[in-house]
């Protein structure tokens, strides 16, 4: 894996693992965004938390990475709904609306998070070897 490789996985595992401890630091922040139709809000924030701290953490395991990195895809589709409920509903962080321009940056942001991600799904970025045709070394 190049240098530019593994410090991007560096930085995403660090991403991931302060962004689920940051779910138990301030859950309301959180809260607040979880659409209205789900279920116990606070126990699908700290889940949600407590799966970016694994997966952030498994994605530096070369035998996990891969499970790790189809997770973070998995897990940034899973909590879309609560991005499109904070844009629709223009739900207020802190008590203060967002800018327009926050959201329109942060809804595509989950598809580049996504593909970033998705770099370490690949066979070569879990530590093996390249796959080769059958007959050729």
């Amino acid at each position: 894996m190049s240098i530019v490789k593994r410090a991007s996985l560096l930085g995403m595992a660090v991403f991931y693992v302060l962004a689920g401890i940051q779910h138990f630091r301030a859950p309301d922040f959180y809260v607040h965004i979880v659409p209205p139709a789900l279920p116990a809000p606070q126990t699908l924030v700290y889940l949600s938390g407590w799966a970016e701290i694994f997966l952030g953490l498994a994605l530096l395991v070369p035998q996990l990475r891969r499970f790790a990195a189809w997770g973070v895809i998995a897990l940034l589709v899973a909590v879309f709904p609560a991005n499109l409920h904070m844009w629709w509903n223009d739900v207020p962080m802190d008590g203060r609306p967002l800018p327009g321009w926050f959201h329109a940056v942060r809804l595509p942001l989950q598809g580049v998070l996504i593909l970033w991600a998705w770099w370490y799904t690949r066979p070569e970025a879990d530590g093996s070897a390249p796959r080769t045709r059958p007959g050729r070394a």
